[in-house]
Parts: structure tokens; sequence; C-alpha cells
């Protein structure tokens, strides 16, 4: 006999679910805003104020290790607020993953240098940055799970890659505040206390997240699946459900495993083409950093517009129709995307970038309904976020550095362009060995295969 708690959840109204989408867009944007200052801040400032006693080139890489400490806590944590999110709710892990991230950046503005406490320095800035990157682990999955699960399934695809555009928004948003800075300030008095400044801020943005995220409601998805765990526990016969992660990886490895190849293009070719985009260009092509630093700013621009349209598309035709055109259209742009940028000019070097973001888009824009359908409810936040996280380990994080290593050994872009075309095919895979999930009803619970027989109501500790 079903229960009233088992009905359908209503939809949201057009103006909730706005807000719903306002309050993750803005969230994911001050999360990737914190994420990026940092990236930006290792490049200008770290290396002479927390490593001075390190030459030049071994300082920015001091600083540049402490900036991929981050993407190895990433992984910790998506499996501790997929776990937590699963069995507490969406919305209250997104606002502690936004004071986590919020508080740590915060603080680091706050951070007494090397000429202050020595080594220590070093050592705490390391602390906070680990602490971010465990934030932007648990954020993303929770954040475009909650748009996914309020919003009409006919236009979840729309829906759901508004939170996606908050990595390009972040980024404009922390190259914007420090080219200000720095456009406004001496050398000296940047390095001095200016640099402060865009991390203080973060405190600022942090408080209207926070008043934003805490006035939307749970996910009703959810709620409709917690209320359902709630009354089995009742049922001295009912089956008990495994915790998130172990059914994750013991009913949905294969879900996981097509997540982690589908964004191996997609992490791979962004950070190429945003951040090792400045040493090639400004190295192999004698573009000006500020040059470069202005294509990939408007190119961002243009992401942040064309990532909504992408997803608008999914909802037509598929979210695999729409990866697959990214993933094949940035392999196949590889190599025109470097013999624009050699010739030196403005004009072709922002058309490589702004045509890579856009294909780019193509795959990120549907990633966030694409990955949220793969899962039941119940193990939903677990499943999205360790197929993400994990596969940032692999793919974001290594590739500004296998580029730049590549470029090295070979001073040729050939073998980075072959790098990226390699992470296309297995993007491509991946994808076609999924199944299309557009059609997939979110308010499907964790499947009776999923869980395991209990002897008695108490004799799992794991208990929903």
């Amino acid at each position: 006999m079903s229960s009233p708690s088992s009905a359908p959840p209503a939809p949201p109204t057009p103006n909730s679910l706005k807000r719903i989408v306002a309050a993750s867009l803005i969230g994911t944007t001050i999360e990737w805003y914190d994420f990026f200052l940092y990236g930006s801040a290792a490049a200008l400032v770290f290396n002479k104020l927390f490593f001075p006693d390190s030459d030049p080139l071994v300082g920015t890489l001091l600083s540049f290790l402490t900036y991929a400490v981050g993407f190895a806590a990433r992984p910790l944590g998506a499996l501790v607020f997929g776990h937590y999110g699963d069995r507490l709710g969406r919305k209250k892990l997104l606002v502690l993953s936004l004071l986590l991230m919020g508080g740590a950046t915060f603080a680091i503005g706050l951070l007494p240098t090397h000429a202050s406490i020595g080594v220590t320095a070093a050592v705490l800035l390391t602390v906070l940055r680990l602490v971010q990157g465990f934030a932007l682990g648990g954020e993303w999955g929770g954040a475009v799970l909650l748009v996914s699960e309020h919003g009409d399934a006919r236009r979840r695809g729309f829906w759901a890659s508004w939170p996606q555009t908050g990595a390009p928004a972040g980024q404009l948003l922390a190259t914007g505040v420090l080219s200000l800075l720095t456009a406004v300030l001496s050398d000296s008095a940047f390095e001095s206390w200016g640099w402060r400044i865009p991390f203080l801020l973060s405190g600022v943005l942090v408080i209207v997240g926070l008043w934003i995220r805490l006035s939307v409601d749970e996910s009703p998805v959810f709620k409709e699946a917690l209320a359902q765990a709630e009354a089995r526990k009742a049922d001295v016969d009912a089956v008990v459900e495994k915790m998130p992660l172990v059914a994750v990886l013991r009913h949905h490895w294969r879900d996981v495993l097509v997540a982690m190849g589908a964004r191996m293009a997609e992490n791979i070719s962004y950070y190429v083409i945003t951040a090792f985009i400045l040493v090639y260009a400004t190295t192999s092509a004698g573009v000006s950093k500020q040059t470069a630093l202005n294509a990939v700013l408007i190119a961002s621009a243009v992401h942040f517009a064309v990532i909504p349209l992408w997803g608008a598309l999914s909802d037509r035709v598929g979210r695999r129709p729409v990866y697959l055109i990214g993933a094949v259209g940035i392999g196949l742009w590889m190599f025109p995307f470097f013999a624009l940028i050699d010739t030196g000019g403005f004009g072709a070097l922002l058309l490589a970038v702004t045509v890579g973001l856009v294909l780019h888009g193509a795959m990120y824009a549907p990633q966030a309904a694409f990955f949220s359908e793969m899962f039941a409810t119940r193990m939903r936040y677990s499943g999205a976020s360790i197929g993400a996280q994990f596969a940032s380990v692999a793919a974001g994080a290594p590739a500004p550095l296998i580029a730049t290593a590549l470029l090295a050994d070979y001073d040729s872009s050939t073998p980075i362009a072959l790098y990226v075309i390699a992470a296309a095919l297995v993007t491509v895979i991946a994808v076609l060995a999924a199944k299309e999930t557009r059609n997939r009803d979110l308010s499907d619970v964790t499947p009776t295969a999923d869980r395991a027989p209990a002897k008695t109501p108490a004799a799992d500790p794991h208990r929903v």
C-alpha cells in the first residue's frame, strides 16, 4: 500500500526554480572565484611571499605545487560530501561547502608571510589550499543536483547547465579583480598588501551566497526518497539500504567509469585552452601575457553565454549527441587551434580560444544533467561527485604540467594536440558506451537490487 509520501513531488513554480538556479550559480561562481584566484596569485606573488628562499623558478614551481594540492583534495571532498549529501540532503552540504571554501579563502588573505613566521607560512598556505580543494570536491555535485532535482524534466538540461556557468563566471571575476588591482596599484603595493584584497573580498561574497542558499528548499526528490527510507525503518521485514558509497561502487561502477571517461576531454581541454595557452602563446608564439590573458577573458565571456544554449539543445536531441559534438569537435580543433596561435595575431588567438571553449561548452553544459540522471536518488550525490572529481585528478590537475613537459621535450605543439586528441577518443568511447538519460525519472529511488535483506531492524549500523 503506497503512502502519501510516495506521491510525486510537486513541480516548483517558475520563480522558485529561478531562485534555486540563482543559489546554485552564485555558489559555484564564488567557489570557482576562490579556486582560480589562488592559481592567479600563485603565479603572481606567492613565490615571493611564501617561498623567498628558493630561486625564482623553484619558488614558482613550489607555489604551483600548492595549487595542485587543491586538486588532490577534491576526490576526498567528493566522497565525504557525497556520502552525507545522500544521507542528510543537498542543501545542508552546499551551505557547508560554501562556508569552508569562503572561510579558507578569507583566511589566506590574513596569512602572515614567510618574512613574519618563516616556513610555517607555506605550511598554513598548503593546509588552506587543501580545505579549498576539499570544499570544491563537494560543491559541484550538490549544486547541479539541487537544480536537476527541482527542475522541469523537459528542460532539465537547460536549467542544470546554469551552475556550470559558475566556472567561467568565477574565472572572469577572479581575473577581473586582479587585473583591476594590478592596474591601480604599484608592484610594491600589490606585493605588500594589495594581493590580500581579492581574498578578503571572498568573505563578502560568501555572505551574499549564504543568504541566497539558505532561502531555498531542499530538493523535493530527495525529501521524497528520505520519507520512504524513514517509513521503511518501522518495517521489520524491510530491506536495508547500503551506504551510498558502497551501493555506487557495487552496482553503479560502470556509470562511474563512464562519468570519469566523459570528463577526460572536457577537463584536459579546458586547462590546456585556458591555462597552458598562457605558456605556449608567450614562449612559442611571441604573444604578450596580457594579450593572451585578454583573449582568454573574452572567450570566457562567450563560454558563459553558450553553456545554457548547449544545455537547451541537449533537452531537444539528448545528452549524448551534444556531448559527442563537443568531444569530436575539440579533437578536430586541436591542430587548427595551435596553428592559429602560431600566427601571433590577436584575432587568430581569440578565434582559437573562443572556438575551443565553445566546443568545450558542448561537453560541459549537458554534463550536469547527464551525470545526475545516471544514478538513483539515494546515491546520486555520491555517484555524480565521485565520477566527476576522481577524473579531475587524472585529467585537469596534470594537464598543464603534461602539456608544458611535452613542449619542453619536443619544442612542438604536435604532441600536445595528440595528447588532447587521445583524451577526446577516451571521452567518445565513454559516451558511446553510456545510455541516453534525457527521459530518465529522477524520482527513482535506490533499486531493490541495490539493497541487502536485513535480519533485524538494528542489524546494520548503516540503515537509513
